[in-house]
Order: structure tokens, then C-alpha cells, then sequence
């Protein structure tokens, strides 16, 4: 076995939080993921890098940790990293908040399944910070979450949770997440401290560099390539690809940079399609010179100049995936419900290699500080 310190990954999506693990120095074992969008994703840049690792395409409900840990050659208590982010539409402030009433808000806790097989040094665990207020089945705020925490403390783990910033961390967008860290018998683990803030927060007695924003981010990709009809696989143009409709362009054309197409009450009720003063982050133009909004599954926001919707490539940036790594899958237009993953909503559900990095180096340094 490697001497380099093991990890496993569960729900890895298209492999954001994993990048950011094996960037602060972890061996990845294996990576579960159910979407086989996704898994293409994953195989190919495991293949690609020569990483080793395992992709288990499978629903998590139905996998046997012991007989994975065997499968892996590892014994209890060798694994030094557990970490995943669970499904989070049950819990999101900007879904419906099903909770514990919806079965994916369930999956939350295979992450204490598997802890409790596989006895690692540390359990890491990414959610929306709706799950802090998520009803559970007796109606109650926050229900969810205490059950959660009780259902990690009984097998003997302390948890720690924060709120964090992904601007703080490098990533030129202002997403909001919550994360866990869990670890056996006592906590003297620190989060990270954030390296970046608004401008007005970068001249005090601590250095922060500027946050990161749309226009640098995306700078240098040049034109993207047009979405050819009919075709839903690009698997060689490295994502940079548009997908926006004829009819779209005009729509687009009518929001300024920085702005969204509600606010504009010059145009006709047709171009807006019934939007109220409320919808802020719908048909949202990005802006050069800041952080993006929250990339989310829904929607698809617009290109701070040019009249069409960011590329999937184009959104790797804002998330802060390295320009090497590729997705595979579809690439498919703003609106819609699909089986399988599009290459949009792989980024989108994914978590910020540069904010998991930060996390999973400062996991490395307790490990080594403890002599776990």
C-alpha cells in the first residue's frame, strides 16, 4: 500500500472535491457515484493521470462498505479521510425543502455508514447551509441536522461545522457552504483561514488578496464553439461549447452587464416571461469585475458581454477546475429535467477544487500534527 495518506470519496459527482484532496496530498482509493455522466468523468481523468483509482457506478444505498474496504486492501481504522457532499436539493434554501420527507435527504447519513465500517481518522462533509434549518419528520428547524450529529457522535466522533465562502478561498464565485469535520474520540481541529475578501477587506493588518472575478477567471478562452443540432456529446472540445438558441440572444441582449432580466421593465412582458422584481438570480448577466452568483443546477447564467450562456468550460473556471481536467457527458441547454447529468450540472453540483483543497490541507496538517 501506497505510504502516502488514503481517502475515499462518496457521491463524487464529477470530481471537484476529489481534485482538491489529492491536490493537498491524499490518495484517493475509490470514488461512489451513482450518475454515469459523472462516472465517465471520473474513469477518464483516472485513467488520464494514472491516479489508480477505483470508480464504484453504483447506488450508495446498495454498496457493502466492509466488503469495499476489503475490495480496497485496507483494514478498519487505516483509511485517514472520509468525505463526500450528500445530494443537497432536500436541504437548499433555493429548492423546495423536503428534508426528511424526500428519500435523498436519507442519503445524508450513508456518510455515518460507512464511518462506522471503515473507522476513519477523519470524516469531511460538504452540504448547503440549508441543512442548518432543515425540518425533519416532526416539523422541527434544525431537526435534521441535530439527527445527523447524534447519529456521528454515537459512533464515537466529535463534529465541528461552518458556513464558508468559496470567494474566500480562491474561487471567483460567492457560494455559500456548509461543511463538517468529524473526528474520532476529541476535535482540536481549526478550519482553514480564508486568503481573499472584498476589496474594502484587503488593506487591514491581515493580507487578503482581492476575490477572484468573472472576467479574470474566464479571460484568454476565446470563442466558443456552437452547440451543432442534434448533438449531445462533445467529448473533444474540452467543453467549450455554446449552447445558446437563435431565440435566446435576444432575450440576453436586453440585460446589461451585472444586471438581470427582471429588472429590465422596458422590455415587453413576452421577453420577460411573467418574472417578478424578486427574480434577481434568474436570466442573471455576470460581471467582469466580480464574483459569480452560486452555480446551480437550474439555470445557466449569461456571459458578462457577449448575447449567449456561459460554456461548461467557462463555468469549470468560475469553479476553479484546473483547464486539464475534462468533463465527459452531454451538453444541453438551460431548462429541462434530465436523466443523467449534462456537463453544466456537473460543475454546478460540485464543490470548488480550490475550497476543498483548503480543507483537505488543513485535515493533512492535524493528521501529522496528532500523529493519527
Amino acid at each position: 500500500m501506497s505510504s502516502k495518506r488514503i481517502a475515499l470519496s462518496l457521491f463524487s459527482g464529477a470530481g471537484g472535491m476529489d481534485i482538491g484532496v489529492r491536490q493537498s496530498g491524499f490518495k484517493v482509493l475509490a470514488e461512489v457515484e451513482s450518475d454515469k455522466q459523472a462516472c465517465r468523468t471520473l474513469r477518464a481523468a483516472t485513467e488520464r493521470e494514472e491516479w489508480g483509482t477505483r470508480v464504484v457506478e453504483a447506488d450508495i444505498r446498495k454498496v457493502d462498505p466492509m466488503s469495499l474496504m476489503r475490495e480496497l486492501g485496507i483494514n478498519v481504522g487505516e483509511l485517514d479521510l472520509l468525505f463526500g457532499g450528500p445530494p443537497c436539493q432536500s436541504f437548499s434554501l433555493a429548492g423546495k425543502q423536503n428534508g426528511l420527507n424526500d428519500e435523498r435527504g436519507l442519503l445524508l447519513f450513508e456518510m455515518a455508514r460507512f464511518a462506522k465500517v471503515f473507522k476513519p481518522k477523519i470524516v469531511l462533509m460538504e452540504q448547503v447551509k440549508g441543512l442548518l434549518s432543515a425540518k425533519g419528520k416532526n416539523g422541527c428547524r434544525g431537526e435534521v441536522f441535530e439527527v445527523f450529529l447524534k447519529d456521528i457522535e454515537s459512533i464515537q466522533y466529535v463534529p465541528k461545522w461552518r458556513v464558508v465562502l468559496a470567494a474566500d478561498f480562491g474561487v471567483a464565485q460567492l457560494r455559500e457552504r456548509l461543511f463538517v469535520v468529524a473526528t474520532r474520540g476529541h476535535n482540536g481541529f481549526t478550519f482553514p483561514e480564508r486568503l481573499h475578501g472584498a476589496p474594502e477587506d484587503c488593506n487591514g493588518l491581515f493580507f487578503l488578496e482581492p476575490y477572484l472575478t468573472v472576467g479574470k477567471v474566464i479571460d484568454g478562452l476565446g470563442t466558443p464553439a456552437p452547440k451543432i443540432k442534434g448533438t449531445t456529446q462533445y467529448d473533444t472540445i474540452d467543453s467549450h461549447v455554446d449552447v445558446t438558441p437563435a431565440r435566446d440572444r435576444e432575450r440576453i441582449h436586453q440585460v446589461p452587464e451585472g444586471s438581470y432580466l427582471a429588472a429590465q421593465t422596458r422590455v415587453s412582458l413576452e421577453i420577460r416571461r411573467g418574472l417578478t422584481p424578486k427574480d434577481t438570480t434568474k436570466y442573471l448577466r455576470m460581471h467582469r469585475g466580480r464574483p459569480a452568483n452560486t452555480l446551480r443546477c437550474g439555470e445557466i447564467f449569461y456571459h458578462p458581454t457577449e448575447d449567449r450562456y456561459l460554456t461548461p468550460r467557462e463555468c469549470m473556471r468560475i469553479h476553479g477546475y484546473p483547464d486539464s481536467y475534462r468533463l465527459l457527458g452531454p451538453i444541453r441547454s438551460r431548462t429541462g429535467t434530465v436523466r443523467d447529468l449534462d456537463q453544466h450540472r456537473q460543475v454546478a453540483n460540485s464543490v470548488p477544487p480550490p475550497l476543498a483543497r483548503a480543507f483537505a490541507t488543513q485535515i493533512m496538517s492535524y493528521l501529522d500534527e496528532q500523529n493519527l
